[in-house]
Order: C-alpha cells, then structure tokens, then sequence
C-alpha cells in the first residue's frame, strides 16, 4: 500500500513517576515545538519502575490538554475497553472532542495490565474474553456518537491498537481510521500486509487507514524503512521519571518536516 498522507509525529506521555505540573508543562513544550499528536495511557498505575510510583488518570487529563493546548490532537494510547461501559466512553470522547474543537483521537484496545482490573474491580477474563467485548464495543461507539445531542464536531477518528492478527486487525479493518502496533521494521511491515488483506476481505480500501507505530530510537535509523513500510504517524514515548526529555522528539520533527518537504 502506497500511503499519500505526510508523515505526522506523536509523543505519548506516560503518566507515570512525576507530578501533574510537570505533565502539563511538557504538553505545552510539545505543541510549541510542532508535534502532532499527544497521547496518554488508560493505566491506574505505573508499568514500569516503582510499581506504587505516582501516576494520573487517563480521561479527566484529557480533558484538562483540551483546554490547555489549541492546535495539537489529542488522545489516549490506548484506552482500555473494559474500563467504561462504551456509551459512556463515546459521550466522554464527545465531549472532549467538543471540548478540544475537534481535536480527539480515540484510541481504544482490548486490555491488558491485570493489575487494574484486580484492584479496581473489574474482571480480568480470557484474552479472547476482552477481544469479544472490544468487538462488541467499536460498533455500539459509533451508535451512540449518531444519537448524542449536540454530534460530535467530526468523524472522530477511531484508533485501535494491538497486533492480533485473526481479531484486532481485523476489528482494525472494520471500524478503525489509525492502527497502531509495535515491533521491528519487519513485524510492521507484516502486520500492516495482514491489515490490507482484511481491508481487501471486508471492501475498503486500506489506504483509509493511516498506520502508526512506537518508536523508541531516532528516525536516522528507523524513519526511511518504516516509512516504506507505510507507517506515516510515528510516535515517541516519554516516561515522566527525572523529567521529560523532548531531544528525541524534536529529532523526528526536524526529519518529518524534511521528509514531507
């Protein structure tokens, strides 16, 4: 798949080991600096580093971006399905979509740190349990988003992380406008080929998903070939332990800003 769009940066700032000062001012560091999108996680606690370390909450932070910034998107990477129910999660994603005028992504996945769901009380299940209810969810979003009064300022886009390649990429296909995944040059490029079959399987047209990867070295050594790959949104993580440091980022902007020229 040959992808027309520009290439687009990310950073996502985990929530996790610092205050809420520091999150907000980073944020801001972000926008001026020309970054794209900023993501959150959908965690209750840290993931890594000292486990009962500080961390914030997902959606009321998002919230809060929408009116601290005015030009970035923003959205969390990912929100976990199982923690609203999805009418809920489609009236709270309009209303920071209005809140932001028009600036949300919504990012959602099936759910994974068991930690959150023991301690906040919801059930944990199979893998393939939390697939079925993701499954179940993307379509009632979208019910919900054509009955919601005021509607969402846009066609909010839909997000879906993970690299399943039976179920999530397929639930990609169906209701998603960004994948995002991981891995090696190799692995996306795989994964991105089984997300064009199920585009092809279903009737549309792959090239209506713009695809999105994490990276966590400089764009000299991964841009060009994850770009051939078809990957056009590329988003740096930033852990909020002894600061955010944005040297990285603003790597991948000077080389996005070369490559789209």
């Amino acid at each position: 798949m040959t992808d027309p769009r520009p290439v687009r940066v990310g950073l996502q700032l985990q929530p996790q080991h610092t205050d809420y000062a520091d999150i907000r001012r980073t944020v801001a560091a972000a926008e001026e600096a020309g970054v794209d999108v900023v993501f959150n996680w959908d965690h209750f606690f840290p993931l890594y580093g000292e486990p009962d370390g500080r961390h914030f909450e997902c959606w009321t932070m998002l919230g809060a971006w929408a009116e601290a910034t005015s030009r970035v998107e923003i959205g969390a990477l990912v929100t976990c399905n199982s923690y609203r129910n999805p009418e809920l999660l489609a009236d709270m994603a309009r209303t920071v979509d209005h809140i932001s005028d028009g600036r949300l992504i919504l990012g959602i996945g099936a759910g994974w740190f068991e930690r959150d769901y023991d301690e906040y009380g919801y059930e944990f299940g199979t893998a393939g349990d939390r697939l079925r209810d993701l499954a179940a969810a993307l379509p009632r979003i979208r019910a919900r988003w054509a009955k919601l009064n005021p509607a969402p300022t846009r066609d909010i886009p839909v997000l879906v992380g993970g690299g399943g390649e039976k179920k999530t990429l397929r639930y990609t296909a169906e209701h998603a406008t960004i994948w995002h995944g991981f891995g090696d040059v190799a692995t996306v490029a795989h994964k991105c080929g089984v997300l064009d079959a199920h585009c092809r399987d279903i009737g549309r047209d792959p090239a209506e998903i713009e695809r999105s990867v994490a990276v966590e070295h400089g764009p000299d050594e991964l841009g060009p070939a994850l770009y051939d790959a078809g990957v056009r949104l590329f988003t740096v993580g930033q852990d909020g332990q002894g600061g955010y440091d944005l040297s990285r980022l603003k790597d991948w902007l000077a080389w996005r800003d070369e490559r789209n020229g």
